[in-house]
């Protein structure tokens, strides 16, 4: 009795060298004409392409991927060095009032409902990951904009200057008497027109008006730093039985035409104040 051969298997040499030729046949038939292959380019396509779908993208489509990254970086990187190059910015930027602070630059993107005097709260585009906090300063190329009051990743809103539930401590004039701002009247003063602060001094002192009003700054630089401009005085009540003069002062900037600020991240001092030692 006859014992049954197995088949061979080709070794994988073989099936390696038996596709390259096979290869070469249908490429020389291609060029030649002699054969049209389309069918077969179609079926090879038709199966080929979900293998490639599941196995992910392929060279094209990272690069194509790493181009379109690319370009979204070049526009925000744009986008930002034009904000930094606007005139109100480099007037910002400028300010002796910051000088030394670390700031970021911001847009307002956002406007609240407005109060008696304009609108009392924006949003600007700006957040937590750019290291903006709530109580940090933010000011305008003009002066005092307001308080960021809340925070969020890529935005944060800020209260503004005459808004009522902000008040801010002052020194006016070349004297430095200290005062506060409020959008809201000072006890026993009028309420302030439209567009104006309420000004009141807290120690016995004087002010005239068209006199500076600047911040008189608050521990750690939170809320207010010390030395942005508030605004000018414009009136003056006289004292009448209070401790202090009253009267309204023009805020340096107006809320209704906010573009470009900065929010201040730090104040410029660092390190602890040195010693010293009384006496003559």
């Amino acid at each position: 009795m006859k014992r049954r051969l197995a088949p061979r298997r080709l070794a994988p040499r073989r099936l390696a060298v038996a596709a390259v030729a096979l290869t070469a046949l249908l490429v020389l038939a291609d060029l030649s004409g002699a054969v049209d292959l389309r069918p077969v380019r179609v079926l090879a396509a038709a199966g080929l392409g979900p293998l490639e779908r599941v196995a992910g993208p392929g060279d094209d489509e990272a690069s194509r991927l790493r181009a379109e990254n690319t370009r979204l970086a070049a526009q925000v990187a744009e986008a930002d060095r034009r904000l930094a190059e606007t005139a109100d910015a480099r007037t910002l930027l400028a300010d002796p009032s910051v000088d030394g602070m670390p700031l970021v630059l911001a847009r307002v993107v956002g406007v609240g409902a407005p109060g008696p005097a304009g609108p009392e709260r924006v949003t600007l585009d700006v957040g937590s990951r750019d290291g903006v906090e709530v109580d940090r300063t933010v000011v305008a190329a003009g002066g005092l904009v307001g308080r960021v009051v809340s925070v969020a990743p890529w935005t944060c809103d800020v209260l503004l200057l005459g808004g009522p539930d902000l008040a801010v401590g002052v020194r006016v004039g070349s004297s430095g008497v200290l005062g506060e701002a409020s959008g809201s009247a000072a006890d026993g003063a009028p309420d302030p027109s439209p567009g104006r602060l309420s000004l009141a001094l807290v120690e016995r002192g004087s002010m005239a008006v068209g006199d500076p009003v600047t911040t008189l700054g608050s521990a750690g630089g939170r809320p207010f730093v010390a030395g942005v401009r508030v605004g000018t005085v414009t009136s003056v009540e006289p004292a009448a039985g209070r401790l202090a003069a009253t009267g309204t002062l023009t805020p340096a900037v107006d809320p209704a035409t906010l573009d470009v600020v900065a929010v201040l991240l730090g104040g410029p001092r660092s390190t602890p104040r040195p010693t010293a030692t009384g006496g003559g």
